[in-house]
């Protein structure tokens, strides 16, 4: 059951937000469309005139059985809206971890408060280390993550190492532990520009399960972050949900697709951007990797939602292996990481801290722009500087 389907709304989700808006769809509705689809269905989808902008009804069809029939079409359309969009340009970032001490139990997290792991949260010396062997190796967007400590990872570290790293990049991302307004407005006053916020589960009944202990439990709150922080000034927010969690993956996907397109009606000054990640092996998972979701179905996924927000960033990490990323760059993909360590510290020197999860793509960032390059696309290390 999702939260949509329940007689009242959760507290804390404020009216004219891009979560009310989620919240006031018939997800459920749109879940039995994937499954009444007909080829027509897909057909109308897939068809009309060039630049027409699709509606959630044809995102359902392009999610169903029928429209797997028709993988390669989806395929073709979904490379040229990418390149209309987009060109052929795909921007390369890092993810730099700054802590992995976290408080928040969660069954499918490395980093979660009941793991027996190695933590370390790395001082700001060693955060500046960090950020410039990153710089050394061409990176100028750099995302910085940590997981849930309010008293370790603060707001005033995290704006610390804002501050830190500023001067040497000009695009800062970060994905912690959800904040207030006013938090997020002290870290884009510090020079951070984006807001990175993956739900991890839209079901309620699936978060409930899956996020045992800390704040994370709240699921308003969560799903409220992007609004604050595109309201704060984040010039760009990223959101999606981890597959595998949630046992119908069309679900989550009708979910996303749908907080998305509210996101860029009510915020529409700023950047969305969406990803879909796969579950990966970690310490002390509980749920088996990947779910449900297989190749052909991520593929058919992340096409339908080009087709769905032709103007959506589609962000793709080092989660996925080397080969599916390389085939997925002309469907639809416009952002990746390279080189990623999911663990405080290792660009620099060697690290003793636990990862937050295995990565399948270990390329240098040097070979991945280099496939890039040989089929035919421009790896984007830099796209805009603060004025």
């Amino acid at each position: 059951m999702t939260f949509i389907e329940l007689e009242s709304r959760p507290e804390g989700v404020p009216a004219g937000t891009a979560a009310a808006d989620l919240l006031d769809v018939d997800l459920a509705g749109l879940r039995r469309l994937v499954d009444r689809a007909s080829a027509a269905d897909v057909e109308r989808a897939l068809g009309g005139r060039a630049g027409r902008r699709r509606s959630l009804a044809d995102f359902a069809a392009l999610l169903s059985a029928p429209a797997a029939d028709r993988l390669e079409d989806m395929a073709l359309a979904a490379h040229r809206v990418t390149v209309q969009r987009f060109g052929r340009t795909v921007h390369l970032f890092a993810p730099l971890y700054l802590s992995n001490e976290c408080v928040s139990t969660c069954t499918y997290c490395g980093f979660s408060a009941g793991n027996e792991i190695a933590r370390r949260t790395l001082s700001l010396d060693e955060v500046l280390a960090e950020g410039l062997a990153l710089r050394e190796r061409g990176f100028r967007h750099v995302l910085l993550v940590a997981g849930e400590h309010a008293r370790i990872v603060s707001k005033d570290y995290l704006v610390s190492c804002v501050e830190l790293l500023a001067p040497h990049f000009p695009s800062i991302s970060v994905e912690v532990q959800v904040w207030d307004e006013d938090t997020y407005r002290r870290l884009v006053a510090a020079g951070c520009e984006g807001l990175v916020v993956y739900q991890e589960t839209y079901d309620a009944g699936t978060y409930a399960a899956v996020h045992l202990k800390g704040k994370k439990r709240n699921y308003a709150w969560r799903l409220g972050a992007p609004d604050r922080g595109a309201t704060a000034g984040m010039r760009r927010v990223g959101i999606g949900a981890l597959l595998g969690l949630h046992d119908d993956w069309r679900v989550e996907a009708l979910a996303v697709a749908t907080h998305a397109g509210a996101l860029m009606r009510r915020h529409w000054r700023t950047e969305v951007t969406v990803s879909l990640p796969r579950m990966r092996p970690a310490a002390g998972v509980t749920v088996a990797p990947g779910g449900d979701v297989g190749d052909r179905d991520f593929v058919q996924l992340l096409c339908g939602l080009r087709l769905l927000l032709p103007d959506a960033g589609i962000v793709l990490s080092t989660r996925e292996p080397a080969t599916l990323r390389d085939a997925l760059v002309p469907l639809g993909v416009t952002h990746m990481s390279a080189g990623s360590h999911t663990e405080p510290g290792g660009y620099a020197e060697e690290s003793d801290a636990e990862p937050q999860f295995e990565i399948a793509d270990t390329r240098t960032p040097g070979e991945l722009a280099a496939v890039l390059r040989s089929a035919g696309y421009d790896p984007v290390w830099k796209d805009w500087q603060r004025a």
